[in-house]
């Protein structure tokens, strides 16, 4: 039993069929956004970014965090004395999908500065590692 279990991927891949003469009720269901709603997601980010000097695209809150890049990104940015506004895109799987294609960037999160994409969180990291986010956040220290 345990063997037939354990059978390779493939082979229970193959296993599985395709019922293409089904009752539509029963045929997979693809939903696409539709471009307007698309269009003003963009629109909703391209005023994030322009409204707030610093924005994080990110899982979860910054006192709480959802992964662990997201709490990288928070702590460099509370080790750089700055305030930032974030978004949590889990609460928002419209703008997580939108701010990617926005910023032509696949993984989340995402920092903005001053309107401009910074990076995700290992350019954000090695941006700190050399000074370079220090020099680019100075203006915002308090």
């Amino acid at each position: 039993m345990l063997a037939r279990l354990r059978r390779p991927v493939s082979v229970l891949r193959s296993s599985v069929r395709c019922f293409s003469d089904s009752h539509d009720d029963f045929k997979p269901k693809y939903h696409a956004a539709a471009s307007a709603e698309r269009d003003d997601v963009i629109k909703l980010i391209q005023s994030h970014v322009d409204t707030y000097p610093i924005m994080l695209y990110m899982k979860g809150t910054p006192t709480q965090p959802q992964c662990g890049f997201s709490r990288q990104v928070v702590q460099i940015l509370h080790a750089q004395g700055i305030s930032f506004d974030s978004v949590n895109v889990l609460d928002h799987p419209e703008i997580r999908e939108g701010v990617k294609e926005f910023s032509q960037w696949p993984t989340i999160p995402q920092l903005f500065v001053n309107g401009e994409f910074v990076g995700g969180c290992d350019i954000v990291s090695d941006m700190h590692k050399s000074g370079e986010l220090e020099e680019l956040l100075k203006p915002f220290v308090k």
